[in-house]
C-alpha cells in the first residue's frame, strides 16, 4: 500500500524494483472502500501517450489540488514526474491541472489566467462546462476511467470520448467490458476482458458512459438511475444528478437535482419524452451539490439531505403551535 509521506516517491521505487502496488480506494461509488492490486507498468506504459496529448515537457508545472489517495491525483503526479515535471498542490505558476468538473467550475468562478491546460477527470464533463472554460481561454482535456481499469477513453468533454491507445471495449447488454495493457491485477473473462458495471453506448471507437448501475423500485417497477440522468443531462447547462429517496407510498421516488435556471426546462422535456416510472417525480434545487473530499459529486450524501430535508419539514409540520399548547394546558 502507497502509505508513505511521498507516495510519488514510493510509486516509482516500486517501479525500479519491479514490485507490484497496492491502492486503496475511496469507495464513493460502490460504497465500500477496496483495495487494487496493479503492476506500475500498468501506468508507466501510458504516460508518453498521456504526456503527448498534453504536451507535458521537463519546464511544465502540474497544479493537483486534491489529495493523492485519489487515484487519479496520484497517477496525474507519477505523470508529470515521468517526464520531469514538477507538481504542486498549489496553482502559482503552474502550465497544467488535473481537475473534477466541481473543481473547474470553481475555477472558473475566480477568472482564471488564460493559457492554463486542464486535465479533468473523476466525473463527466458536461459540454457546456468545457465551452465555458475554453471561452476563458483554458485548454482542455478530459478522461474516462476507473481505479480498476485505469484509462479508458479520452476526449474533450463527455460527449467526445474515444478509446484511449491499445484499449478494446465491448458493450455487453448494456455494460462495458474493456481489454487493455493498462488493466489492474483483477480478474478477467477468458479473452481478458474486465469489467467494473458502468453503462455504456459504444459507436466504433465513441464511448458514450451513462454512469454506474443503479436502480430505484417505484410503484412495484424497476428502473435505472444512470440512464435518466445521462438524459436528462444532455438537455441541460448545469450539472444535475439523479437520485432515489425512499417514500412510504411508492418505496421510492426519483428525484433530479439541478440548478435554478435548468428546473423548468430539462422538468418540462421530462415530461414529454420520459414516461412511467422514468419520470423523476421530485425536482430540488441544489445551485452548489455536495461533493467528496476528491471533487466527485457525493450522491449518497445528497440523497441524505433531501431526506434529512423531508424530516424537518415533516417535524414542523406536526409540531403543535403555542397556542394548542395552551389549550391542553
Amino acid at each position: 500500500m502507497l502509505e508513505r509521506a511521498d507516495p510519488v516517491a514510493a510509486f516509482w521505487q516500486a517501479h525500479r524494483e519491479g514490485a507490484d502496488i497496492a491502492l486503496a480506494t475511496s469507495g464513493t461509488t460502490s460504497g465500500t472502500p477496496r483495495t487494487i492490486v496493479r503492476t506500475t507498468a500498468s501506468w508507466v506504459d501510458s504516460f508518453p501517450a498521456c504526456a503527448q496529448r498534453l504536451q507535458l515537457q521537463t519546464s511544465s508545472r502540474f497544479w493537483i489540488p486534491g489529495p493523492l489517495a485519489a487515484t487519479m491525483n496520484l497517477f496525474a503526479a507519477c505523470l508529470a514526474t515521468s517526464v520531469g515535471a514538477a507538481w504542486s498542490t498549489e496553482p502559482a505558476g503552474c502550465t497544467h491541472a488535473q481537475l473534477t468538473p466541481t473543481q473547474l467550475r470553481r475555477l472558473l468562478e475566480d477568472a482564471p489566467t488564460p493559457g492554463l491546460h486542464v486535465l479533468v477527470a473523476g466525473d463527466a464533463l458536461e459540454p457546456s462546462l468545457r465551452r465555458l472554460a475554453e471561452g476563458a481561454g483554458l485548454l482542455i482535456d478530459h478522461y474516462y476511467g476507473a481505479a480498476e481499469l485505469s484509462l479508458i477513453a479520452w476526449g474533450h468533454d463527455a460527449g467526445d470520448l474515444r478509446l484511449f491507445d491499445e484499449v478494446s471495449a465491448e458493450a455487453r447488454e448494456g455494460t462495458l467490458w474493456v481489454r487493455s495493457p493498462w488493466l489492474s491485477r483483477l480478474v478477467t473473462d477468458d479473452r481478458g476482458f474486465a469489467t467494473v458495471g458502468d453503462l455504456v453506448r459504444l459507436d466504433g471507437d465513441h464511448v458514450e458512459v451513462l454512469g454506474r448501475p443503479g436502480s430505484a423500485t417505484t410503484a412495484g417497477a424497476t428502473v435505472e438511475l444512470a440512464p435518466i440522468e445521462a438524459e436528462l443531462q444532455g438537455h441541460s447547462r448545469g450539472r444535475l444528478v439523479v437520485v432515489a429517496v425512499p417514500d412510504g407510498r411508492v418505496g421510492q421516488v426519483i428525484c433530479c437535482a439541478t440548478t435554478a435556471q435548468d428546473r423548468a426546462s430539462v422538468r418540462q422535456w421530462a415530461r414529454t419524452h420520459l414516461t412511467g416510472a422514468r419520470r423523476p417525480r421530485r425536482w430540488i434545487v441544489r445551485e452548489h451539490l455536495p461533493i467528496t473530499p476528491t471533487g466527485k459529486i457525493d450522491r449518497t450524501r445528497l440523497a441524505d439531505e433531501i431526506v434529512a430535508g423531508d424530516r424537518r419539514r415533516q417535524a414542523a409540520r406536526t409540531r403543535p403551535r403555542p397556542q394548542d399548547e395552551g389549550e391542553r394546558g
